[in-house]
């Protein structure tokens, strides 16, 4: 029956028949044994580390009854206007609570059900390479073609727009970006922004930007989002998530905002693709958006990991680590050292830690490493880990003779 599938769906791997390089594909990350996930983009994972105000209104919702029913398939009004709240002063822009915004099942759903009601096959996509790997993913499900527009070192992985509008065709419908960047944490500058969005524009096109890793941004680097600048709001679909800067992936909370005229469409066929978020969660997201608080702890632990992350990380020879400028993800170019397979696996064999190789998030992410150091409760546990890490890749440099650069 394999033969009757999409192609898609067809060459797609999900590691019953042989292993996956991805961690969130299958149950690869279930089988990894005594290894440390560094994988895995989960706050804090595995250790418990959700607010207990949050738990609580969660737990509530089950015990007094809300929890064990629907809410709208749109999501909770309640939750709504908290979100537009916090848009509002994080960005500017006043929503609409009810005509605004959606609430998914996480950002993954959010982000296919963004892109869904635009894509006819064939139809031309443009997405920044490396990226999230579902920018592409999603695209080919619903027959489009994906055209990758390389961001380069150099330019510390900022989109040009210029090599954006070369690859722009008769046939090109839509721009995804992921701001801030997964896996290179890359804040989109303003200007860069403008000037991309200028040329969206001009050409008429869609614009989908996943923000998920919005918060936190660190050193004073503005985060802006793109439905603010001119002529974007009528074309730009934004889709969020409460997984990361708020540690609360397991409660699968996401959420779309865009103008009421798609909005409107995408309201009509939420049952039919997404179905109800899950009422007790959406509960305990409201809680966590109303009192917040504890986002002050969370943000200074990060800050101090990533600074930690690259003062343990620097120096190593044969490896280039970028500082990361949000989130809690850290890119390393260690195509000096091997393939980044090579030594990803000499990582979980020598270190014990499990990595994620580039290659998923394109072809621009060859020989290259993405750690996720937000993971762990313990921040010495976090540290030991890291200083593994850099014992093993000073040991594989060793053995293959590369020397620190001068």
């Amino acid at each position: 029956m394999i033969e009757k599938m999409i192609p898609a769906f067809a060459k797609a791997q999900g590691g019953l028949f042989g292993s996956v390089a991805k961690a969130d594909v299958g149950d690869a990350v279930t089988k990894m044994g005594d290894v440390t996930l560094m994988s895995w983009a989960d706050p804090f994972y595995p250790d418990r580390s959700t607010p207990e105000h949050v738990v609580r209104a969660a737990v509530r919702a089950l015990e007094e009854g809300p929890g064990g029913h629907y809410t709208p398939p749109v999501g909770s009004a309640d939750l709504k206007e908290a979100i537009a709240k916090r848009f509002t002063r994080r960005y500017g822009l006043k929503l609409e609570p009810q005509r605004n915004i959606l609430i998914t099942p996480g950002s993954d759903s959010g982000l296919f059900f963004a892109i869904l009601p635009f894509l006819n096959p064939g139809d031309e996509v443009l997405v920044p390479d490396p990226s999230y790997p579902n920018n592409a993913q999603d695209v080919e499900i619903l027959g489009g073609k994906v055209v990758r527009v390389p961001l380069k070192a150099e330019h510390g992985f900022q989109p040009q727009p210029e090599e954006f509008e070369a690859r722009i065709t008769e046939r090109t419908k839509m721009v995804i970006l992921t701001n801030p960047n997964n896996p290179t944490t890359t804040v989109i500058r303003r200007e860069n922004l403008e000037a991309l969005c200028r040329i969206i524009v001009k050409h008429d096109l869609v614009l989908v930007v996943d923000q998920a890793f919005e918060e936190p941004v660190y050193d004073g680097v503005e985060m802006v989002a793109a439905a603010t600048l001119p002529g974007m709001w009528e074309r730009t679909l934004t889709v969020c998530s409460l997984s990361k800067g708020m540690g609360l992936s397991g409660y699968r909370v996401g959420y779309i905002i865009t103008n009421d005229q798609i909005m409107d469409k995408l309201y009509g066929c939420t049952v039919a693709v997404l179905g109800a978020p899950n009422t007790a969660a959406q509960f305990g997201a409201i809680a966590a958006l109303e009192d917040d608080s504890f986002m002050e702890d969370i943000t200074r632990r990060l800050t101090e990991r990533r600074d930690l992350v690259y003062r343990t990380l620097s120096g190593i020879p044969g490896v280039t680590i970028f500082k990361s400028e949000s989130g809690f993800l850290s890119w390393l170019d260690v195509s000096r050292l091997g393939t980044d397979a090579e030594v990803a696996d000499y990582l979980l064999q020598h270190a014990r830690v499990s990595v994620n190789v580039g290659t998923p998030y394109g072809p621009e992410g060859a020989g290259h490493l993405r750690i996720v150091h937000g993971v762990l409760g313990a921040d010495d546990k976090l540290e030991d880990c890291l200083n593994r890490i850099a014992a093993a890749l000073r040991q594989l440099a060793a053995e293959k003779g590369v020397e620190a650069e001068p």
